[in-house]
């Protein structure tokens, strides 16, 4: 049986391609939790919680309606819009856990896998740093895992909410992998991969974790303003904040048009 929590260790990678050329990577430091099994992932170690302060920690608050409820009802509402029925199906969540009282997760990937372990559906759900959130939905069958949505969330001061999402998804027994391309126009103006390595949850995985990596969570806050200032400094445009979308989630297509450029995980 698949463990009610994992650590999914990897590398993150950005690369913007118009007007002008910048990339950066970093290493970071996810979780893995089975929605259905919180009671069990809680005991996992004595420095990961359930809903309650720890080192690290997972709440449901933090996804989802952020009702702070169980998170199966939403999850079953967001898969039924794309035609895929969780039920029977466990859904795991991977994304950035709680730091001490911090959180934050650009985006949170929440998969459905039918009884014989093979992914069925996909949740994105995508996060900016002024807590908006939106959500990208799609099933996954006849062996693609390739999806497209138009940009419904305002996700950078230096991106218009324009163009077109290309998502490129590989959750297997021992990794994690994602590329996101942005299309505008029929031009590729952004890439950004996740490459990780599922891995035990275990006290001692977490406690070197937090000795290699004590901003994790954090650092990717402070990442993403620092590459936003350097985007100011090169000239950069600035975009203003729109309102957030009324809908919380939108209906992503397979198979991707094939035409486009998807960038490929690391």
């Amino acid at each position: 049986m698949v463990p009610a929590l994992s650590i999914l260790d990897g590398r993150t990678t950005h690369s913007r391609r118009i007007p002008f050329e910048q990339s950066f990577s970093y290493k970071i430091f996810m979780i893995e939790v089975d929605i259905d099994r919180l009671p069990e992932a809680d005991q996992v170690s004595s420095v990961f919680s359930v809903d309650r302060p720890n080192l690290f920690s997972f709440h449901q608050k933090d996804h989802g309606d952020r009702s702070g409820e169980h998170l199966r009802p939403w999850a079953e509402e967001v898969f039924a819009s794309a035609g895929v029925n969780i039920s029977g199906c466990s859904v795991r969540l991977a994304s950035f856990p709680r730091h001490l009282f911090y959180k934050f997760a650009p985006i949170s990937l929440w998969t459905a896998f039918d009884s014989a372990g093979a992914p069925v559906g996909v949740i994105y759900e995508v996060n900016n740093t002024f807590g908006d959130s939106h959500s990208y939905v799609a099933e996954i069958g006849m062996g693609t895992s390739t999806h497209e949505a138009d940009k419904s969330l305002y996700v950078s001061p230096f991106f218009d909410v324009s163009g077109r999402y290309c998502f490129k998804y590989h959750p297997t027994e021992h990794r994690v992998d994602l590329a996101v391309t942005t299309v505008e126009n029929g031009v590729v103006s952004h890439v950004a991969n996740i490459a990780s390595q599922r891995r035990l949850a275990t006290t001692n995985a977490f406690l070197a974790a937090s000795v290699r990596r004590p901003a994790n969570t954090l650092g990717v806050t402070a990442g993403i303003h620092f590459e936003a200032l350097k985007l100011w400094l090169k000239g950069a445009g600035y975009r203003s904040r729109p309102e957030a979308p009324k809908r919380s989630h939108t209906v992503a297509e397979r198979p991707i048009t094939e035409k486009h450029s998807v960038g490929d995980t690391i």
